[in-house]
């Protein structure tokens, strides 16, 4: 998938300007088709067809016309010769200025780059030439490289803001480990956001097996990660896996252990439940066997054995309740379902990630309900799960969760939709407000068309949105 950032000011056109005050004359046109009399394909008077010193400039972008320095690109054997203007360049990075001005400066011809790949060297000379930001998914990483390397911040501050609007849980892991490598602390601290409030996903992605060891120390180590610790578990032993691949190594049981080294003890296997323990970690092998008697130890004796694992469980994040409502009621026929659906539109001013809803029980004693709930963006299901959950009676709320938290991007309206089956009375919210503060979260509610069982700003059902931030 490919994005194109290109700031409006800056946009260039590559053909002169439309309007007749700056048309080319019948000269300017002969020139133009005249390309065998001019280096660069556009006549001996070129320069005359672009009114902007940026569009002069770009006609020289990879262009060997006047050219007085050649790269070598990438790595051997897959090495691309790109043409380079050195004024320009030097006017672009304090890097090329001190490597073609300054008093250290040396007469090459040629300069070989083999740490940086062609088409992320060459978004960056599209930039010093042009003022174009053009990014991909598939090269930001090695553009932000070059733009740390040969220190062009802006283009250097495009991609961390590129990368922070793609990321998701199956890529945070690995821009965590490379946020970490670029000293980018709030592309780190957006990463931790999403691991954290997703990290059964984060886990299991493909990304999590190509981190470094430090980083996986790093991840192992978080207090608030929303994780199973047989989740984090599986993960780790995923991991060295792939490790043992990296290093040629047979992956063994003992070579799994081998790699993972001293960060096995960094699993919480003493906070697991019993059955998970005996069902995983007792029979993957990774553990010796005094190990795996003394955990067992743990679990089942009253003189607990100490133990080189931690046995607190992680906490994991807070979640958090926006209640859009100030009070609830019931009446003797109210509030039916019978396969109707409720639901209600909102917005927030930060991302967050969306858990679940808050739903209301049964006003005439308890009963269990079936819960099928939905998260839509314009259109389109970003969350859903079916669900079910007990009513004890009472007028508080209950909560249902989506399989995983749902990121909630702001500025954006979402469709919070439950189609419920159960008791056919129950509580339902009154004197709704359209804007909730929630903690250091605001949300914003509208009338959603889906609703076709009377739910809306003002009252209804779907009270609660439960969520990480």
């Amino acid at each position: 998938m490919a994005a194109e950032l290109i700031p409006s000011k800056n946009k260039l056109s590559p053909s002169p300007p439309a309007s007749s005050s700056s048309s080319p004359n019948r000269n300017q046109q002969q020139n133009r088709t005249d390309h065998s009399s001019s280096p660069t394909g556009q006549g001996p008077h070129w320069q005359g067809l672009y009114p902007t010193i940026r569009e002069r400039n770009s006609v020289m972008f990879n262009n060997e016309v006047m050219a007085d320095v050649f790269f070598l690109v990438g790595p051997p054997g897959s090495t691309q010769r790109v043409p380079g203007h050195k004024y320009v360049l030097a006017v672009g990075s304090s890097v090329f200025h001190a490597m073609f001005y300054g008093e250290l400066a040396e007469d090459q011809g040629e300069i070989r780059i083999p740490d940086v790949e062609p088409p992320s060297f060459l978004a960056m000379l599209k930039y010093i030439y042009c003022d174009e930001i053009q990014l991909c998914a598939d090269t930001v990483l090695a553009t932000l490289y070059a733009a740390k390397k040969y220190m062009v911040p802006h283009l250097a501050r495009a991609c961390v803001s590129f990368l922070e609007g793609s990321l998701s849980a199956r890529s945070a892991c690995v821009l965590l480990s490379q946020s970490c490598l670029f000293e980018e602390p709030e592309l780190t601290l957006r990463c931790w956001e999403v691991i954290d409030a997703q990290a059964e996903l984060a886990l299991h992605s493909e990304g999590f097996c190509d981190i470094d060891a430090r980083t996986l120390e790093s991840i192992l180590r978080r207090e608030t990660l929303n994780a199973k610790e047989l989740t984090v578990f599986e993960a780790a032993l995923g991991w060295a896996e792939a490790e043992c691949q990296r290093r040629d190594l047979d992956p063994s049981a003992e070579n799994r252990r081998l790699v993972l080294g001293k960060a096995v003890y960094l699993l919480r296997l003493p906070s697991m439940p019993l059955d998970d323990f005996a069902n995983g970690p007792a029979q993957s092998g990774l553990l010796t066997l005094g190990e795996t008697n003394e955990l067992f130890l743990w679990f089942t004796a009253l003189n607990k054995p100490e133990l080189l694992f931690c046995s607190a469980p992680r906490p994991g994040l807070p979640a958090q309740r926006c209640h859009r409502f100030q009070s609830c009621a019931y009446r003797s026929n109210q509030w039916r379902y019978r396969g109707r659906c409720d639901s209600i539109q909102f917005a927030v001013d930060k991302r967050v990630f969306v858990a679940g809803f808050g739903l209301y029980g049964s006003s005439c004693g308890s009963a269990e309900y079936g819960a099928r709930i939905e998260l839509k963006r314009q259109g389109a299901t970003v969350g859903h799960n079916v669900v079910k959950y007990f009513s004890d009676g009472s007028s508080t709320t209950f909560p249902v969760w989506f399989e995983y938290p749902v990121q909630v991007e702001p500025d954006a309206f979402y469709t919070a939709s439950v189609v419920l089956d159960g008791n056919e009375l129950s509580y339902f919210g009154q004197e709704g407000m359209t804007e909730v503060q929630s903690g250091k979260v605001t949300f914003q509610f509208q009338c959603s068309s889906d609703s076709t069982n009377g739910t809306g700003v003002q009252g209804g059902q779907i009270p609660e949105l439960v969520f990480y931030a």
